[in-house]
């Protein structure tokens, strides 16, 4: 158990999004009540939300949207993972099954990027809603 939380706070140090998801759920799996398993995750999240903060300096790599409909997000790529975070809240997309573009979703959401012209472009679906918004990067 001491090792696997030395795991998790390293890579939540690195602000490693995947990584540290993968640790806070090794540490909730051998962690002895249910509870506790739950409280490592979530403080794992929490302190990852810290690391995709605009405040974090993570400059040049976070890109910001303004969107339809009022709304406006952050969006940082890691891999085959779109990061999202702005007035809806914060999600998690992976890039979509086949895609070899900017195509990124979860349960709740879609993104296209690079849309438009200049690539400058990108369209936020929400099908429980439904609700479509065409964005523009700042």
């Amino acid at each position: 158990m001491k090792n696997r939380a030395i795991d998790l706070s390293q890579t939540l140090a690195d602000c490693n999004p995947h990584a540290s998801i993968h640790a806070a759920l090794r540490v909730a799996v051998g962690a002895a009540p249910r509870s506790a398993a739950w409280t490592a995750v979530g403080a794992a999240l929490a302190l990852l939300s810290a690391c995709t903060a605009p405040s974090a300096g993570i400059g040049k790599d976070v890109a910001q949207y303004r969107c339809e409909f009022g709304i406006e997000f952050s969006a940082r790529f890691v891999d085959d993972t779109a990061i999202l975070d702005g007035s809806r809240g914060y999600d998690l997309l992976r890039r979509a099954a086949g895609s070899l573009d900017k195509n990124y979703k979860n349960p709740r959401m879609a993104a296209e990027f690079g849309l438009g012209a200049t690539g400058r472009e990108a369209v936020l679906r929400y099908p429980l809603l439904p609700l479509v918004a065409r964005c523009v990067r700042d």
